[in-house]
């Protein structure tokens, strides 16, 4: 929906039905899904856990904690991991507007192919400031919301500081964070239309993020740029409950807690 800012809900599935059925709702699966969601969560975790223990222990609150944590988590994570394989994801996804012309789509090795030979590594990491900005703030966004509702919650139901919430608690938590996180919906249409193959005739010259931001208001306005906000909400809320929730009870049993 952000790569189609035209359609609805209902169009966007039914277009994404037609280029395989199930399988359509699977494009760029294999391999970047697969390299990215390998590693980045690895790097995301780390990253975010030590700045955030290491903020706690100076005394930081624990909502700012987190999202220091994600911010800083976010961009490792960006510029590490998800630069190139969010740019070929979208690239897989996008290149099928070729069909439309009469052009049939190239495999996606021959795309990454393309990209290097032409741009080098700047093209395939095509678009990563603005997937550093959106992961920054959502992972901010994301953390810091979830702590605050648990904090929320502890005053609310006079828990101390150290006594542990229940695991509905938790989930509770992580779903507030991953909701309130989508605020930052422009940043990810912004990426999304970076990173497309599809041409545009209007649209000469180097992406930028303020560019590109000014060309989806021009075309689209401000409801442009919260395309796909709605299916954004239940991933932000899934990837949260993993990411916050479930990451917590793994660091308090590999810490032997």
């Amino acid at each position: 929906m952000a790569a189609n800012r035209q359609q609805t809900m209902f169009q966007a599935v039914q277009t994404v039905w037609s280029r395989g059925g199930v399988a359509g709702f699977y494009q760029g699966l294999i391999p970047w899904a697969w390299i990215e969601a390998s590693t980045k969560g690895a790097v995301l975790l780390f990253t975010a856990s030590e700045i955030e223990t290491a903020t706690v222990g100076l005394g930081v609150n624990p909502a700012v904690a987190g999202l220091l944590g994600g911010m800083g988590g976010g961009i490792v994570q960006a510029y590490a991991t998800m630069g190139f394989c969010t740019c070929m994801k979208t690239a897989e996804i996008t290149r099928h507007k070729q069909m439309a012309t009469g052009i049939k789509p190239p495999s996606t090795w021959a795309v990454f192919a393309d990209i290097y030979r032409r741009e080098g590594i700047a093209g395939i990491n095509k678009g990563v400031n603005a997937v550093a900005v959106r992961q920054c703030t959502n992972w901010g966004s994301r953390m810091g919301f979830a702590r605050l509702a648990e904090n929320t919650i502890r005053n609310v139901k006079g828990k101390g500081e150290n006594e542990k919430l229940t695991p509905f608690e938790k989930i509770m938590s992580s779903s507030i964070g991953g909701a309130l996180a989508t605020w930052n919906q422009p940043i990810e249409v912004v990426r999304v239309e970076m990173q497309s193959m599809a041409k545009s005739a209007d649209r000469e010259g180097k992406k930028t993020i303020i560019n590109t931001l000014q060309y989806i208001y021009k075309e689209n306005g401000i409801k442009g740029l919260y395309r796909g906000v709605t299916p954004r909400i239940g991933l932000g809320i899934w990837q949260t409950i993993c990411m916050v929730s479930l990451a917590d009870y793994v660091k308090a049993w590999v810490k032997g807690e």
